[in-house]
């Protein structure tokens, strides 16, 4: 029985887990914070679990428009935080009490490599959060320790008034005024969030636009609709410095602008979770800060296998309990395929939100990848028509000669629903002419998909 011990148990770690107990191995998870770690517990759901409140709210202040009189939304900040935490704590257990069914050993703590190695056994020493340091041997060991939000040295989080996105569910209330700093995934999704529950709002972007590493007509597009909705941008110039003031914060800008709000939001990235992992001792090597792998999830150590943020090939939850299973698959001689991140789909969690998947309209433009598109807007949509949605599109890449699906973007509500088509037709190597041969529903968003497919179609007999 081959013996794993996998350090660190969100997506990466905990599905790594499963498989490895399922192919009869002896698995032991050792996560500090709780079973799913922070993507569970601080991060991914609490966030998509307080963007589910706030949707509520626009919903509710979009009602009038379709004949409906709900009232003014009134947000309850403790109820709705109370929620967030329950539902991460209850999701904890949940993955906790399916990891001890399968019988994985989890251990509350914290481990590191050893110094050394015994032939092709590796040592690994794991220090519990209640009780004595030990050491076990391990044939095989999965580095899935994840990522911690970026701190500037000149805007230090305090908990109070200056925040990382793992605070902000202990504010007693909700901000007066919220600085968000950083006009990235998180930033935006956030942003998004705090204004739709009436949150007087300002979204600091150090770039032209927000949300400059996604597609720009999508990016532009929910920029459009934040501005409508009485959030204030302020782009081209990075926050240089957040101090605390008598009643808030003061954020200064590069370019000399200030602003004062209430509380600040930090959004900046994150930094891997390497530290006191015992990887120079053991010669992992490292690239940024990043555990450096292959696509199977090797490291350069043999039997050592690195999976999730702490790599930094993709900070998506699903991308990272992929990088575990294939890391477990590999390491336990299963047949498996390398990841392939050209058909991974990522979602931008705003209002509306923004899906992705395959090649890019960068890409396309700066000729790296030849291919013809349809952009389709929902206004002409007879489902968005019903439901009142004025904003958002449906965009689709395919090859110029053979048709064949190689990208799409959504922006739609639920648009992470409405981006798997696409990515079926990725890969599954379908062409425009058999998505648009296949039967949607009428009326529906989906409808928008086939449309465009046949709009590429036609372009097949010029």
């Amino acid at each position: 029985m081959s013996r794993i011990v996998i350090i660190g148990g969100g997506p990466a770690g905990y599905e790594a887990a499963l498989v490895a107990a399922q192919l009869d191995a002896d698995v032991t998870v050792v996560e500090a914070d709780g079973a799913g770690g922070a993507c569970v517990l601080s991060d991914c759901v609490p966030s998509k679990t307080f963007i589910a409140s706030s949707d509520v709210v626009t919903a509710m202040s979009a009602a009038s428009a379709l004949g409906v009189s709900a009232g003014p939304a009134v947000v309850d900040a403790q109820a709705v935080y109370s929620r967030v935490k329950h539902l991460a704590i209850a999701q904890s257990e949940d993955i906790r009490a399916k990891l001890c069914k399968v019988g994985v050993d989890f251990v509350h703590g914290r481990a590191r490599l050893g110094s050394d190695a015994l032939g092709h056994t590796h040592r690994v020493v794991i220090q519990p959060t209640n009780g004595t340091e030990y050491v076990v041997e391990a044939d095989i060991v999965l580095l899935a320790t994840g990522a911690t939000p970026r701190v500037l040295p000149d805007a230090v989080p305090d908990g109070e008034r200056i925040l990382t996105w793992r605070q902000v569910y202990d504010l007693p209330d909700l901000p007066e005024k919220l600085i968000v700093i950083g006009s990235g995934v998180t930033g935006a999704e956030f942003a998004s969030a705090y204004n739709a529950i009436g949150v007087d709002t300002t979204l600091v972007s150090s770039r032209e636009r927000v949300m400059p590493h996604e597609d720009a007509d999508a990016a532009a597009a929910i920029e459009r609709v934040f501005r409508a909705r009485g959030m204030t941008i302020l782009g081209r110039s990075r926050a240089d410095k957040v101090t605390r003031t008598p009643n808030g914060v003061l954020v200064e800008l590069a370019d000399g602008r200030k602003v004062e709000g209430s509380h600040a939001l930090m959004a900046v990235g994150s930094v891997p979770n390497t530290e006191g992992l015992g990887l120079d001792e053991y010669g992992v090597k490292t690239d940024r800060g990043y555990i450096s792998t292959d696509r199977v999830s090797r490291t350069n150590v043999p039997g050592i296998y690195a999976a999730g943020d702490v790599t930094g090939v993709l900070p998506l939850a699903s991308v990272a309990a992929m990088q575990g299973r294939i890391a477990m698959w590999h390491a336990l001689g299963e047949a498996v395929s390398p990841l392939r991140l050209q058909t991974v789909a990522a979602n931008v969690f705003t209002d509306p939100e923004l899906a992705t998947v395959g090649v890019s309209q960068n890409d396309v433009d700066t000729g790296k990848v030849p291919a013809r598109a349809v952009m389709l807007p929902l206004d002409g949509n007879a489902r968005a028509k019903m439901a009142n949605i004025t904003d958002g599109f449906v965009k689709i890449f395919c090859r110029p000669a053979s048709g064949l699906v190689i990208g799409g973007v959504v922006v739609a509500p639920k648009a992470s629903e409405l981006i798997l088509p696409i990515s079926l037709a990725i890969e599954h190597h379908l062409t425009v002419s058999q998505l648009a041969q296949t039967i949607t529903i009428y009326p529906s968003l989906a409808g928008s998909l086939a449309e465009a497919a046949r709009q590429l179609m036609q372009h097949e007999f010029v």
